[in-house]
């Protein structure tokens, strides 16, 4: 089963969709984490509009890079164009994406809805890559 760590820059929206589509969708194909190149708090309308297509990730929390080991992984997906700023050890993976998705934050839940959609759709893809 392929490993995937999705990073942001504070893992708390983009990062945690993805997360959450790739634990419900790629259940028994993939596993996934999520970081933030700083850890932050998992913001509450990313729980909300992941509840609207019924996925659950109150349970899902903020957490550091630093908290992780490269070589569990094999991809990584950076959702906001920090891929640059991650340490190099990262990017080297079977597989590096650096998909840069539009930050909500502080926009309307309209904008949250579509982010969450191009999220899906990425994380869809990626699973079918990688099973």
């Amino acid at each position: 089963m392929k490993q995937i760590m999705f990073v942001c820059k504070k893992n708390s929206r983009r990062s945690q969709m993805a997360e959450g589509f790739a634990r419900a969708l790629g259940e028994g194909k993939v596993a996934a984490a999520s970081s933030g190149l700083e850890a932050s708090l998992v913001d509450p309308t990313t729980v909300q509009v992941m509840s609207e297509v019924g996925i659950d990730i109150r349970e899902q929390t903020s957490k550091p890079l630093s908290d992780f080991r490269s070589y569990d992984y094999d991809a990584v997906i950076s959702l906001c164009g920090c891929g640059v700023n991650l340490p190099g050890e990262w990017v080297v993976r079977d597989v590096f994406e650096d998909w840069q998705l539009e930050d909500p934050e502080g926009q309307s839940i309209k904008t949250f809805r579509r982010v969450r959609d191009q999220v899906k759709e990425r994380v869809e893809k990626l699973i079918l890559s990688l099973s």
